[in-house]
């Protein structure tokens, strides 16, 4: 409540509204953060609420469309060596920082070394090292990294170490944001970017003041300012919503099938599937857990559709592989496992086990994932897998994961950037573990070859089928317990025009998003 009070000055001054009329202020307000930023310097951007201010605040070489398109940014075009190892990226002329300050290649070059600097202590380093020398450089091994070059302001030239075809969509990602030369001290409270806001005001913990950059390159936004307020309760978002404060919500679940099923609430509702999978992890190292016939089993064991209808408000799509359905590569027609009991027993008999296994689930504190353990619990217990339920706070589930500690671990991965690689790659790849995201410990010398080869893969069409190939042949493995595909759902006032809804969390600038009269 304290929260709520500090911001009625502020909010006193945005709106004045009555019933769905327009609110008389010109300043868009968003509600989706429940904590605050850990700060706006791209190079710390590790988080989603601090991945949508610097999205904000910052432009990259390359952006996000709402509906996860890469689009040139920074970049006009860029042309591709007949090796696939060296980008020529052409930059934009004219385009100014928010302080007036030219922005030229050369601070391109200094952004990346400063992200890979290690006393920049940036938790995304890893997405530029496939640059040539990057490494040596992160290292101290070398005074610059080599495979970058401009040889004039507006061109850069990237080499890196091998081809690596979805190299402009990470450069995306927030942490290949480009800032100035030489960022102050305070850069992250007090960030100077080229995109299309300023930040004019942080109240840490309540909420970050943008106003627009009227000489924006792509157009100074339609509105004069954004709100990202932070309100860590789900129901004081929605009171606030309900009352006209706060122009977009996001719905909590066990929200959904109230505001689903009233007409006036239902009208409001927008939605749109997320580039976000619900998992259980197997660890494929651990007694009968090797046994791929032990996690069919599994998979066979749980009502999946049951879990979603019930706990998550049907939100999303039963689970037939990594990639999502919104993205080249995933094979649509592929059928997810049979809810099916008896097979489920079957296949245990079959591996040796016919009395059952043993197995502990682990699961973090966030409400929606202790509700889904429970329910993955009962359905394991009939099939003779007794799970063990072992919950822990978020991190340090996370990393006895990723030392290989746990038998099933409960996982969403929210996708960095919009390619199925992003998927088969950091979730089921040898590279990626121990410590990685591949907490199910998968090795398939069979699977890597399929991915790596189409991680180099310039042609599209030949890239896709062999992430369709590595998918298939990764869900007949069973590495992990397929869930599903969670889709976003929100609710927009009526006096809103203009909002996608992002299935990629920093797609959504807000740019030509607006107040009607």
């Amino acid at each position: 409540m304290l929260r709520l009070l500090s911001t009625l000055g502020v909010l006193a001054l945005l709106a004045c509204r009555g019933g769905d009329s327009s609110p008389q202020r010109r300043t868009l307000i968003d509600s989706r953060d429940t904590y605050d930023p850990k700060g706006l310097d791209p190079a710390l951007a590790t988080d989603v609420p601090t991945g949508r201010a610097v999205a904000y605040v910052f432009d990259g070489l390359t952006r996000f469309t709402p509906d996860a398109r890469l689009q040139p940014s920074l970049a006009l075009r860029w042309d591709l060596s007949s090796d696939g190892k060296t980008y020529t990226f052409h930059l934009r002329r004219g385009v100014k920082f928010h302080d007036g300050t030219p922005f030229v290649a050369r601070q391109v070059i200094t952004s990346w070394q400063r992200v890979l600097d290690p006393k920049t202590r940036s938790g995304g380093a890893s997405t530029l090292t496939p640059i040539a020398g990057a490494t040596a450089f992160a290292e101290g091994k070398a005074a610059s990294v080599s495979g970058l070059s401009a040889p004039d302001d507006s061109t850069l030239h990237v080499t890196l170490d091998r081809p690596l075809a979805v190299f402009p969509t990470l450069l995306a990602m927030p942490v290949a944001s480009i800032v100035p030369e030489a960022p102050s001290s305070d850069f992250g409270t007090r960030p100077v970017g080229t995109g299309p806001w300023r930040l004019i005001e942080w109240k840490h913990d309540d909420y970050l003041l943008f106003a627009r950059n009227e000489s924006y390159f792509g157009g100074a936004p339609k509105t004069d300012s954004l709100m990202a307020r932070i309100i860590p309760e789900p129901s004081t978002a929605v009171a606030e919503f309900e009352a006209g404060n706060v122009d977009l919500l996001y719905i909590p679940e066990p929200e959904t099938r109230r505001w689903e099923q009233t007409d006036e609430r239902s009208a409001r509702l927008v939605s749109a599937p997320a580039l976000r999978l619900w998992y259980v992890g197997i660890n494929t190292t651990r007694g009968p857990l090797a046994d791929a016939r032990v996690r069919q089993a599994i998979n066979h064991a749980v009502d999946i559709r049951t879990i979603l209808d019930r706990l998550v408000g049907g939100r999303g799509r039963l689970a037939a592989g990594v990639i999502p359905p919104s993205l080249p590569g995933s094979d649509t027609a592929r059928a997810p496992y049979a809810y099916d009991l008896a097979k489920a027993k079957a296949l245990l008999a079959a591996a040796g086990y016919r009395n059952g296994i043993d197995v502990k689930l682990w699961h973090s504190q966030e409400p929606s994932f202790m509700r889904v353990a429970q329910s993955i619990q009962f359905y394991l217990n009939a099939a003779g897998i007794r799970a063990e339920l072992v919950q822990r706070e978020a991190a340090t589930m996370r990393a006895a994961a990723r030392k290989g500690e746990t038998d099933l671990v409960i996982k969403d991965w929210y996708a960095d950037y919009p390619d199925a690689e992003n998927f088969l790659f950091p979730l089921l790849h040898s590279d990626n573990h121990p410590g990685g995201a591949n907490v199910s410990f998968y090795s398939n010398a069979a699977f890597d070859k399929l991915v790596d080869d189409a991680r180099k893969e310039p042609d599209s069409a030949r890239r896709i089928a062999l992430y369709q190939q590595a998918d298939e042949m990764s869900f007949r493995d069973a590495p992990i317990l397929y869930l599903f595909f969670y889709n976003e759902l929100y609710a927009v006032q009526p006096w809103i025009k203009g909002f996608e809804v992002p299935t990629i969390f920093n797609g959504q600038q807000w740019k030509d998003v607006l107040i009607a009269p």
